[in-house]
């Protein structure tokens, strides 16, 4: 005879009951909508850590070790076996362009506001775009090559002569949405014959291998508090991309994908609120030229696939 269910038990399954009942699309924009409040919690924690003089490195190197712990299952199940595939060095590709990314990315918030170092890594999807044809042989329609054009536009505002933004911290930000890119599209190169799971468990292995050397060289005594913030920061990350892989499982990803940008909006105002920080109209006008372009490459994007 089967033990009675708990008490809450029935009280959960009718809310996963009830949020699968709700239309596709607007469950999809609910699972963006919290990818992007996860994405800006990162960038809330990164900011954080470094004042707090943890090494970047070291972040990057938790951050990694994360993605191998949510693989840990598979690990255990599968053994070895996920690993396995005929095309280790595009895996290898993947995974060194996910972490040099995250070593720029992380980077750019100790040089620039939250909001501006935001911003610039919108400009991943404009790379993607001068990318796409010669990279991946597709082409490129007019909307994708106006988004472009705006998103570039967008960037000049924010470049213009007199900007306070520092050049050294515009070109990490830069530089951290151009590898972007190789994320991008290695993982539509290996989509087209690799499992997800494999993907995944090539990106938490390679990454963790090319962030621990980093992570040796400047490494710094850190404290209890310190430890348990990253060990936080480790756990949490790696589900941004379960939520965006539900989010776009759920719905239409041309109606879905442009809520991830919601994430701007909380940076913005934790970075006002927490840190003071409060950009001049002039950037604020690049920004939102920089997030028009982001948004029509997004949709147009989506709608091609």
């Amino acid at each position: 005879m089967p033990l009675p269910a708990p008490a809450h038990a029935p009280q959960h399954g009718v809310m996963s009951t009830r949020f699968a009942a709700l239309p596709g699309n607007l469950r999809g924009a609910i699972l963006m909508s919290l990818s992007a409040l996860v994405f800006a919690a990162e960038a809330l924690f990164i900011r954080w850590m470094g004042d707090r003089g943890i090494p970047t490195a070291t972040q990057v190197l938790f951050r990694a070790a994360g993605q191998l712990v949510w693989m840990a299952p598979l690990f255990l199940a599968g053994g070895l076996a996920v690993f396995r595939t005929g095309r280790v060095g595009m895996h290898l590709l993947r995974g060194l362009s996910s972490a040099l990314t995250w070593g720029l990315y992380f980077l750019s918030f100790t040089q620039l506001s939250l909001a501006a170092a935001t911003v610039l890594s919108f400009t991943n999807v404009m790379f993607t775009t001068l990318l796409a044809r010669p990279v991946l042989g597709e082409r490129v329609d007019a909307a994708r090559w106006a988004g472009t054009l705006l998103g570039l536009a967008g960037v000049a505002v924010m470049l213009r002569p007199g900007t306070d933004l520092p050049l050294f911290g515009v070109l990490v930000a830069l530089g951290a949405a151009f590898t972007w890119c190789g994320i991008t599209l290695t993982s539509r190169l290996l989509s087209r014959t690799e499992r997800t799971d494999t993907i995944v468990a090539w990106v938490g292995l390679v990454t963790t291998s090319a962030a621990l050397p980093f992570a040796i060289a400047t490494w710094q005594p850190l404290g209890g508090v310190d430890l348990l913030i990253l060990a936080v920061f480790a756990l949490f990350t790696p589900g941004i991309i379960w939520l965006l892989t539900e989010a776009l499982r759920a719905g239409e990803a041309s109606a879905v994908a442009p809520f991830q940008y919601l994430r701007l909006v909380v940076i913005a105002a934790f970075g006002w609120a927490v840190w003071g920080e409060a950009p001049d109209g002039w950037t604020w006008l690049g920004a939102a030229v920089i997030l028009s372009g982001a948004v029509v490459i997004t949709v147009a994007e989506a709608r091609r696939r």
